[in-house]
């Protein structure tokens, strides 16, 4: 028997028909009329090829094909109500495993945070960190990430994004380097030094290499890794240097011994963001996870949130 007529509506009708066994006694828990309940009947008759309710007197008895679809009805109706209804979500119940991925300065300074907070409120709850590497958003897609914190200057299609804030890109060197005599560099004297280039973590200095390359220059990298540790570390015992976001340079120049200047040849503003894919946006486990990403990471001392560039 062909079901694409019946709808939910309908079949919850037919529940209350058969409880009642009353067209008027329906109708008023149904909140309609006898009418419509008698085109409905007419209707579901024709579906079971059955009368399903036959009048005996003043009331009406149940064939023995209405008979057999109570209790069924009455478990369909529940599960397609519960199929239907919000997801609920208890962090204290939860036991899902999610995919993080942002930089290492992030997993240094910002994830005991988050840790914290899961091990006080969702204490089943595991976590799986990445390094964020540019141009990876298929694995949100894909489901090899749920969550990135980055920087980025628009949200890509397909993804959604909460800003996390704003600053500005600074050439970082040690505090006895040659060019820290200087109020901010011109690009004679950035090109005149080589450097390192982090790349882990967001874009930080790819549009310095294109603005360079329209004059057919390019800087002299001396060192790629990905991670801020291993850069400072090698900034703070050479003459080397590395471009950074200024909220993070202010951050590690109370560990490491080096300062920072602002690039007088170029303007760029870096924005911070926590971003996943539309697939995981309705997803109730989701949502929490990510907003309490967001409010720790916009917390931390060590966040954009927490610094404004030109201070």
């Amino acid at each position: 028997m062909p079901l694409s007529n019946l709808s939910f509506a309908l079949l919850h009708t037919l529940d209350v028909l058969l409880e009642t066994r009353n067209l008027s006694h329906a109708a008023v828990r149904l909140d309609s009329s006898q009418p419509v309940l008698s085109r409905q009947l007419a209707q579901l008759r024709q579906e079971f090829d059955d009368p399903l309710l036959v009048r005996h007197g003043r009331e009406y008895v149940l064939t023995p094909r209405a008979e057999t679809l109570v209790g069924p009805l009455k478990h369909l109706l529940a599960e397609m109500a519960a199929l239907l209804s919000p997801a609920s979500f208890s962090p204290a119940r939860c036991q899902r495993r999610f995919e993080l991925a942002a930089s290492d300065y992030i997993a240094d300074h910002m994830l005991p945070l988050l840790m914290q907070r899961l091990a006080s409120h969702a204490p089943q709850v595991s976590l799986r960190y990445h390094t964020w590497q540019p141009r990876q958003f298929d694995l949100l897609a894909s489901g090899g990430l749920d969550l990135i914190t980055s920087m980025l200057d628009d949200v890509p299609d397909e993804l959604h994004g909460k800003l996390l804030g704003e600053d500005r890109p600074v050439c970082v060197m040690h505090r006895q380097h040659p060019l820290a005599a200087c109020q901010a560099l011109a690009q004679a004297d950035y090109l005149a030094w080589s450097h390192v280039r982090i790349s882990g973590g967001g874009d930080k200095d790819s549009f310095i290499d294109q603005h360079l390359s329209q004059q057919r220059l390019r800087r002299s990298l001396r060192l790629e890794v990905p991670f801020y540790t291993a850069a400072l570390r090698v900034v703070s015992d050479s003459r080397l240097l590395v471009t950074l976001p200024e909220h993070i340079a202010a951050s590690l120049a109370q560990v490491y011994p080096i300062c920072w200047r602002p690039l007088d040849f170029i303007s760029h503003t870096h924005r911070y963001w926590v971003l996943w894919h539309s697939r995981t946006h309705h997803d109730p486990a989701h949502q929490w996870f990510r907003n309490q990403v967001h409010a720790l990471w916009q917390e931390s001392r060590f966040g954009v949130s927490h610094y404004r560039a030109g201070q």
